[in-house]
């Protein structure tokens, strides 16, 4: 774990720390990506245990909250926030308030930085002149690595993607940077999601090219994007789970590449919600209705409202209603726990979100449509 989160919650009412962890997971799913869906990273270890220490103090119930994260600074700010968010704790109002975010590694690197200087003094006395010129070698040859820009659009590149008969496609300069730094020089950056003539161009002159993409949306979306402007690609690697390729390390760089796919089947694996199939006008209407209010509508078979309950209570009401569920649309993200609560009713159920988060078991009677495909 690299952080702590600590927080102060104060609830209107009596409550135990079974009520605050179950309003904690409740109100905070699909507000985001999977990626962010605090059961998930629990599972994958990216979220520690989550500690409540709270006692009743007369009418109310005072305590401290503690989430460890293994996440980066940005994500775990960002579910500080979502903890932060938290309303109510079962039928009472509650205010959750960040006090910290605990760098625990903070001591740790103070006590590295000291013994860095210490190794530092003790080498810089007993070094010998041929390791300067040992290291003014590298470092010159270092300097010849530097980023070129390639092409029209100045694309940031390595030295040799001319010359090379095999391509690295990546998504960006600090993707290229990298690379760099650990020996592969033939490598361009596409430099956002809508790809340049210039490498489609370069792609048709190669022996092999692989693309190297990151292991989130984004590079799904740059892979899809790859596809549909015809660029010649003949195998396709990724960053782990989550991860950028800029902060890779040249084992993981060499892993990646090494377990590379071919293109068709990298594309069978993309998770983009098929075209939507044609919904009755009452649909189209809720999606409009409950966008931007964190809201969710389940209309039955005969499009009749059925209930309208906020997004962070939805998965807990459909299974008590998902007999009469034909139509779900709500102001979130499409997740495998909707997924896997919807499957079991054995008809055909039409999820409508904002956007589609990781699905790794589709089910053939849940049909999921996003609003930007109404």
């Amino acid at each position: 774990m690299k952080y702590i989160i600590e927080a102060r919650i104060e609830v209107d009412g009596v409550v135990d720390r079974n009520d605050i962890v179950g309003a904690i997971f409740g109100q905070t799913e699909g507000l985001f990506s999977s990626e962010l869906d605090l059961r998930e990273l629990q599972k994958s270890g990216r979220i520690g245990r989550i500690e409540i220490s709270a006692s009743p103090q007369g009418e109310k119930t005072v305590g401290k909250i503690t989430v460890p994260s293994a996440l980066d600074k940005y994500s775990t700010a960002l579910i500080a926030a979502m903890v932060e968010s938290v309303e109510r704790v079962g039928p009472y109002t509650a205010r959750v308030k960040i006090e910290r975010i605990y760098d625990i590694r903070a001591e740790k690197r103070k006590k590295i930085v000291e013994r860095a200087r210490t190794i530092l003094y003790e080498w810089e006395k007993s070094k010998l002149p041929e390791d300067d010129r040992i290291m003014k070698e590298l470092e010159e040859a270092l300097l010849k690595a530097k980023v070129v820009e390639y092409g029209p659009e100045k694309l940031p590149a390595g030295p040799e993607v001319g010359k090379s008969e095999e391509l690295i496609i990546v998504e960006g300069r600090a993707d290229v940077i990298n690379l760099l730094r650990h020996g592969y020089r033939n490598v361009v950056a596409v430099e956002g999601v809508k790809i340049p003539k210039t490498i489609k161009d370069l792609s048709a002159k190669k022996r092999r090219v692989v693309a190297f993409l990151d292991g989130d949306r984004g590079g799904d979306l740059i892979l899809s994007e790859l596809q549909r402007a015809g660029v010649k690609v003949d195998l396709v690697a990724r960053a782990p789970y989550g991860r950028e390729v800029e902060g890779l390390t040249g084992k993981e760089i060499s892993d990646a590449l090494h377990h590379a796919i071919p293109f068709d089947e990298a594309i069978r694996r993309l998770k983009i919600p098929k075209e939507a199939p044609q919904l009755p006008e009452k649909v189209k209407e809720c999606a409009k209705e409950v966008e931007g209010k964190l809201m969710a509508i389940i209309l039955n078979s005969e499009v009749q409202e059925v209930e309208r309950v906020p997004v962070s209570e939805l998965a807990q009401r459909l299974q008590e209603l998902r007999d009469q569920a034909k139509y779900i649309v709500f102001d979130g993200v499409i997740t495998q726990r909707l997924v896997d609560i919807l499957s079991e009713t054995g008809v055909d159920v039409y999820l409508v979100g904002v956007r589609v988060g990781e699905i790794s078991k589709p089910s053939e009677r849940v049909h999921i449509i996003t609003f930007d495909s109404l």
